[in-house]
């Protein structure tokens, strides 16, 4: 495990960090129901993102992905075992399917893995392709 993984598992351990502005100096529970109150069209993708890479608890950083309109913004999370969960249930687009191949050979993370393979064989299936199973 890396120094910077072992000190975002340890660091915020429920809420805020000293110094943290907007979203981020909210609790934990006041943060989850802000991101739970957006409406579907909103425009906070970059305050979401701000969730994403801190260090809070992997909950609440999971909960802010889920609610990231643009995928796309996610891809560089695909190494993080949380995020990358949800970042592979996003990708529903023909032009996603060679980037799931991807994870499911490249990741580290069997959760990752996992899931992409899922969204993959779903995928093909609801684009009427068949395609073997994690290769390009």
């Amino acid at each position: 495990m890396s120094a910077d993984s072992s000190s975002r598992r340890s660091s915020s351990p429920g809420g805020p960090l000293p110094g943290a502005t907007g979203w981020l100096a909210l609790s934990d529970d006041d943060l989850l129901f802000q991101i739970e109150s957006l409406p579907e069209d909103h425009d906070a993708d970059e305050r979401l993102l701000d969730v994403v890479r801190s260090g809070r608890h992997f909950f609440v950083r999971q909960e802010a992905a889920k609610r990231i309109a643009n995928a796309e913004l996610l891809k560089v999370f695909a190494g993080d075992r949380h995020i990358g969960q949800i970042l592979v249930r996003q990708m529903c687009r023909d032009a996603d399917v060679d980037y799931l191949v991807q994870l499911v050979r490249e990741s580290r993370h069997l959760e990752v893995r996992n899931a992409a393979q899922v969204q993959l064989d779903l995928l093909q299936q609801q684009l009427g392709r068949e395609r073997p199973r994690g290769e390009g």
